[in-house]
């Protein structure tokens, strides 16, 4: 239809008060806005009128600009693009937001993208943004204008540019290709013709109805209708598709249309697609059918951590990326550049919003790459490569796969449902920080796996892996899914993804999308599911016998690069500080650095000597402490609340620095940075760890970051004896288990050193007990550990050796029996503490008995030891040893009442 019969057919109501109004945007300054109502007609016969509600963002400093549709998610309004659009109109645009019909305050009903009525509206608002006096003008009625949006949005962006040759350059995000095929996967299945007498429609191929997304579609904002403010038709389509489980030719017919499949060829404008990693609505398949769709210009792929299913959104950078796309198709040379690239013109290279890496074409995936010790946050990488390979790679592997044929069950009415992700809880805006975590679960008997064998190099899954599988006694649906599998066993989601499949003898399997490394010495593991919570399951139980007919092909992309991390400006500034804070030293200090910098005993863990540290408010908090500790011992640093322990342990780890004193670990003067902190694990003042990730994923980001050598994190992980856990996100995890997993941490590289403050905080007594016998034997075998504990019965039993401390100084120090002496009371070791208890609770000149590890802790009070020994031996109670012994806890309140 002719541009001239839209702009005929547009007229402009004010929203207030009969008129137009201009405001300044109170926190941003020099940003008009102009909010209105645009009247459009549009549907099938041209014959609906409908009101927008609209902002227009006028660019700051004045002049004609190139503009910005920006629309907004599903079940959102043009609020939700408000600071995006504030921050491109002080970028330099004229930006218009508007509700979508059937959202917000906008009238009309929902109609999922329809061409005949969103499209038609997306024209007229191209129209009206012609006759703005603040737009630049390629020609009449033509003005500079790119469209951008995610998900809902984004579906419109693409079409739009399909239908209106205006358009100039576009920037969807998180979006559809064939909406029938995300919300039917697999819609025309892969296996062979059903008999006829198949009774169950839901038993039928013809796409695995993605159940819980619709739902939250469809009727998510339900009101006192059925489907909202759904066009009547839709309603109608999904109440049908609902109740039988599976989709009508009409309703395959309806999505497609709403799609960018039913346009692909038609879009001739440079296209940003922005897809992501975390979801299960669109998954990286429908941005790799855009990207075939394009036809003509320059196209970028990116794939960041994000999506529906929450994740990273990445929000700076992926505004970065719109902005730089624009600004090199918008912002430079004549209308004929961004138009003519469909003629395959790369168009002007002027970027402000990115680099020409980033906006000129090409791929970029996001990973993550460990953690910023500085900000405690992932660190997100960027790689980069100069096309778009597609989901088979520019290269592949080929990987055997183990494993028979297995039997699997589908359950009567496809529950309990195995769980791949949650749909839905990144989904509105109210809940999308919640993302899906660490969720996952294979119900028992509902699933066959098969596995490589160990990878004998690292392996980057960059697209989507393939397999041929075969299945007897189906039709069958079947969810596929990637598993990374340690050297441990244990197996964690690649992604939390499933592909589901309809599928009767034998099919080729693209397993989903994503990008995903698998170390050296892990396994990759395919597993075939009968069911998952998200998606409709045939009702009728079966029993299939599923096995694997080729090997896995894995798809890579050698030419991803991640380029260096430019370095912030202490690396390079600090270096020349030093050097100005050297030559000072040495001019004013040269005979006391030689002191401080003496090297001492290296076979000496831990040496401390006159160890001085006063806080800026006047508070001593360590005086003149001196101590040593030596290999193989276990130390205690014992002392009240205030005696200066945790200050003492921050300066051994060089997180504060003394005022006076000097500490030597393994001879080497500790300074913050010194390499010898290499050898010393420590877990000081409370565990923090990134609550989203899982307590493995925790530990190799940590790892990672500290940039070490070998980790020995299967050692660790038994240490921490967290089992499924492990896999679990941190947020779900009570005081105990993060306790175990920051004590895990502090072991990683099994230290020479381990310095440990309160680590049974949080632990239950067999825990205590664990602990206290991975800690001995952790010595036992060479390397020495320090534990600062206000439990002192614990503490005794497994320390060799303490140091008690009070208000700051140095009380005593040295063998556990030495320090707690003797008081009149006698060990007994016995294997037979009942009996004994029975015996001596009765016997004269005995004041008192109680357990104690490994017999039985006697009070004297008249009574020679020898004669408990002789009553306990004629009772037929073994005795093994006779000890003097005085509680810990009794010397320590003894020597702290002394010092006081």
């Amino acid at each position: 239809m002719r541009r001239g019969r839209w702009a005929a057919v547009v007229g402009v109501v004010a929203a207030v008060a009969g008129g137009i109004t201009w405001a300044a945007s109170g926190d941003t300054p020099h940003v008009r806005t102009f909010d209105q109502r645009i009247q459009v007609v549009d549907g099938p016969k041209n014959d609906q009128h409908v009101g927008l509600d609209t902002t227009f963002f006028a660019p700051a400093g004045g002049g004609r600009a190139p503009a910005v549709l920006l629309a907004h998610g599903f079940g959102g309004s043009k609020d939700d693009t408000r600071d995006e659009a504030e921050r491109l109109a002080r970028h330099g645009y004229a930006v218009l937001t508007w509700s979508a019909r059937g959202f917000g305050r906008s009238d009309g009903e929902i109609t999922l993208d329809s061409p005949d009525y969103d499209v038609k509206d997306v024209r007229q608002l191209i129209d009206w943004l012609a006759r703005r006096p603040e737009v630049r003008l390629d020609g009449p009625g033509d003005p500079r204008v790119g469209l951008a949006g995610q998900s809902y949005g984004g579906g419109i962006t693409l079409l739009s540019a399909a239908y209106d040759r205006r358009i100039d350059a576009i920037a969807p995000q998180i979006t559809w290709y064939d909406l029938a095929d995300s919300l039917f996967p697999d819609a025309t299945g892969k296996g062979a013709a059903l008999p006829p007498d198949q009774p169950t429609p839901t038993d039928l191929p013809g796409g695995v109805f993605k159940k819980v997304w619709a739902g939250v579609f469809f009727t998510g904002g339900a009101s006192s209708t059925a489907c909202g403010r759904f066009l009547p038709s839709l309603c109608a389509m999904y109440q049908k598709v609902a109740e039988t489980g599976r989709p009508t030719p009409e309703a395959i017919a309806t999505l497609r249309r709403s799609s960018p499949s039913s346009v692909a060829g038609r879009i001739h404008v440079p296209t940003l697609l922005v897809q992501g990693q975390a979801d299960s609505l669109f998954p990286l398949d429908q941005a790799d059918g855009n990207a075939r769709a394009v036809t003509g210009a320059p196209v970028k792929v990116v794939w960041f951590q994000g999506g529906h299913d929450g994740g990273d959104p990445e929000t700076a950078r992926v505004r970065d990326l719109v902005t730089g796309w624009f600004d090199r198709y918008l912002k430079g040379g004549p209308a004929s550049t961004s138009r003519g690239s469909a003629q395959g013109t790369d168009g002007p290279a002027k970027e402000a919003g990115g680099s020409a890496a980033e906006t000129s074409g090409g791929f970029t995936v996001t990973r993550t790459g460990g953690i910023d010790s500085s900000t405690q946050r992932v660190v997100v990488t960027a790689a980069t490569a100069p096309r778009y390979p597609g989901l088979s790679g520019t290269a592949h592997r080929t990987l055997p796969l183990g494993g028979q044929e297995q039997t699997i069950q589908n359950p009567a009415g496809g529950s309990p449902a195995s769980i791949s992700t949650l749909p839905g809880l990144g989904a509105l805006g109210g809940v999308s920080g919640l993302g899906t975590g660490g969720v996952q679960l294979d119900m028992p008997g509902q699933s066959a796996a098969f596995d490589t064998e160990p990878l004998d190099a690292p392996v980057q899954l960059t697209g989507s892996a393939r397999v041929r599988v075969r299945v007897a006694g189906g039709p069958a649906t079947l969810f596929a899914k990637v598993y990374d599998v340690g050297p441990d066993g244990q197996a964690e989601p690649a992604r939390r993804l499933a592909a589901p499949l309809n599928v009767t003898g034998t099919a080729d399997v693209a397993l989903p999308p994503m990008d995903h490394r698998f170390d050296q010495g892990h396994r990759i593991r395919v597993v075939f599911g009968t069911t998952d919570m998200g998606y409709a399951s045939p009702a009728r139980p079966a029993s299939y016998r599923v096995s694997v007919d080729s090997p896995l092909t894995v798809p890579v992309d050698p030419a991803l690069r991640t380029p260096p991390v430019p370095l912030p400006w202490w690396v390079w500034g600090l270096p020349a500080i030093a050097v100005a804070a050297a030559v000072a030293l040495v001019a004013t200090g040269r005979g006391r650095r030689r002191r401080r910098g003496e090297r001492g005993d290296p076979a000496v863990p831990l040496e401390i000597a006159g160890l001085t540290k006063r806080y800026k408010n006047g508070h001593l908090a360590v005086d003149d402490l001196s101590f040593r500790v030596e290999p193989g011992q276990v130390c205690g640093l014992l002392g009240p609340n205030g005696a200066g322990k945790t200050t003492t342990l921050r300066m051994l780890m060089g997180l504060i620095h003394p005022d006076a004193g000097q500490i030597r670990i393994f001879g080497e003067p500790v300074r913050p940075g010194a390499p010898v902190l290499s050898r010393l694990g420590s877990f000081v003042e409370g565990p923090g760890f990134l609550p989203h990730l899982s307590g493995r994923d925790n530990l190799e980001l940590y790892w990672k970051a500290a940039g070490r050598g070998e980790a020995y994190l299967d050692e660790a992980l038994r240490i921490a004896g967290l089992g499924d856990a492990i896999r679990r996100p941190v947020r779900t995890y009570s005081q105990g288990m993060r306790q175990r997993l920051a004590i895990a941490q502090a072991m990683l590289g099994l230290p020479d050193l381990l310095v440990l403050d309160e680590p049974t905080n949080g632990l239950d007594p067999p825990q205590i007990a664990e602990m206290r016998e991975v800690l001995v034997r952790y010595a036992a075998e060479g390397r020495t550990v320090i534990i600062s504990s206000h439990l002192l019965a614990e503490v005794e039993q497994t320390c060799t050796d303490v140091v008690v401390m009070h208000r700051g100084t140095l009380v005593a120090a040295g063998p556990v029996a030495e320090i707690a002496g003797h008081d009149g009371s006698v060990l007994i070791g016995t294997s037979e503490v009942d009996r004994a208890m029975s015996v001596l609770t009765v016997l004269e000149g005995v004041d008192g008995a109680e357990p104690y590890d490994p017999g039985v802790l006697v009070r004297l009070n008249g009574s020679a030891p020898s004669a408990v020994v002789a009553a306990l031996v004629a009772a037929g109670v073994p005795v093994d040893r006779v000890m003097p012994h005085r509680r810990l806890e009794d010397a320590f309140l003894a020597l702290i009442g002394e010092s006081s």
